[in-house]
């Protein structure tokens, strides 16, 4: 009887704690997530990243609890896991680090250490929105590519001029003539109050005698957050 009711008691009180540790690690996991949808700044936004992240800790919690304190089952799990390959390229590093965080607060949460990976979790979620609202890290200037074409005559003088009456900084990357068409392409740097203003810089370049078209351009990297 006793052993009976070892066999019962057992069973249900360690069910009770996978339960337990797999909706913290889900709340937990909600909170990374919504963390990184209120801070998530770059073009890279995915929406199906936020399910990847609510579902690694919880998934991470169950693994941890089928390997608890079976070191042969834990390395047939890892033999088992090698198999997985990850083909999804992570656009940003930052993805990276939120993953990472969910990672570990699963592994918290499939470890009994509940009070632990909650306090670890709220705190990295309040060292985010600090670094967010002071905005660490972000550049004081602004890249821009510009491409003039037009055709003879061309000023370049009178474009140097205005380019760095509007800039920090330039320089040409490429200029390629064809019979009586050019073609130029500017490198351009701007601080905050001349990025806000580029369209005077487009309209007094389209001026000039000469010049036909004017393309303003933010590379991939350096686009305005």
């Amino acid at each position: 009887m006793e052993r009976l009711l070892e066999y019962i008691i057992v069973p249900h009180a360690l069910i009770v704690s996978l339960l337990i540790s797999l909706f913290v690690s889900s709340l937990l996991s909600l909170l990374i997530a919504l963390v990184y949808r209120l801070t998530h700044r770059s073009m890279s936004y995915e929406p199906t990243f936020l399910t990847t992240m609510v579902m690694v800790a919880p998934i991470v919690t169950l693994v941890m609890f089928f390997i608890r304190g079976d070191l042969v089952l834990s390395l047939g799990l890892v033999g088992s896991l090698s198999i997985i390959r990850f083909r999804t390229p992570i656009k940003d590093t930052r993805d990276m680090i939120f993953l990472f965080w969910a990672i570990a607060a699963g592994l918290g949460s499939g470890t009994d250490n509940l009070m632990l990976a909650v306090i670890a979790t709220v705190f990295m979620a309040i060292i985010t929105a600090t670094l967010y609202l002071v905005e660490y890290g972000n550049p004081t200037y602004s890249d821009y590519l510009m491409v003039l074409s037009g055709h003879n005559p061309y000023y370049p003088s009178e474009a140097k001029e205005i380019i760095l009456r509007h800039t920090i900084g330039s320089r040409i990357r490429s200029h390629e003539v064809r019979e009586d068409l050019w073609e130029i392409v500017y490198e351009l740097r701007f601080n905050q109050r001349q990025a806000a203003e580029t369209n005077r810089l487009v309209e007094d370049i389209r001026s000039m005698q000469g010049v036909e078209k004017v393309s303003l351009l933010a590379p991939q990297m350096a686009l305005p957050l």
